[in-house]
């Protein structure tokens, strides 16, 4: 009877917890690690204002077109002042087909100088395809500021591994 008991509460429990919504932005303990860099207001001394298209894959082809091979992807926003704070005013997650699957900022957030933040798209997480990619919108006070923005996949199976990086460009003016 007694480990009758123990198994119900166990299976409730996985129940419960794989029934939580779980943020990106979740670090371990489960706070949110980029709740300190979220910003109620922008400065009104935006002097620069783009838009960055940053290609991610979340599988590709191997060996035939009907074969995939499933990617961790990593998309890395990284502040390269050592001055000048930026401001990612939305990050969107499209699909192959141009449809947006996910928002991940709820209000803007801000990168200080030298500082980097990353959201990551689980290797389990097809969704978005062989032609996914994130939007992220960001302004600057200063207009010298060059953030990099890059996409990084990885992946291993069994003794086979892959790893590769795209960069972000700027598709304010197209």
């Amino acid at each position: 009877m007694k480990n009758l008991a123990t198994t119900t509460i166990i299976l409730l429990t996985i129940c419960l917890i794989s029934c939580t919504d779980v943020s990106h932005n979740l670090n371990l303990e489960g706070e949110d690690k980029f709740a300190a860099l979220e910003l109620e207001l922008l400065p009104n001394n935006l002097v620069l204002k783009d838009t960055t298209y940053v290609a991610i894959y979340s599988d590709i082809y191997s060996e035939t077109k009907d074969t995939r091979f499933n990617l961790t992807a990593t998309l890395s926003l990284r502040n390269t002042s050592l001055k000048h704070s930026i401001y990612i005013t939305s990050i969107e997650y499209y699909d192959s087909s141009g449809k947006k699957i996910k928002e991940f900022l709820l209000k803007p957030i801000i990168l200080k100088p030298m500082q980097s933040i990353e959201y990551v798209i689980e290797e389990s997480d097809t969704s978005g395809g062989t032609g996914a990619n994130f939007v992220i919108k960001w302004s600057a006070t200063n207009k010298s500021v060059e953030p990099i923005f890059e996409g990084i996949m990885i992946s291993t199976n069994g003794q086979q591994g892959i790893s590769f990086t795209t960069k972000g460009i700027s598709i304010s003016n197209k």
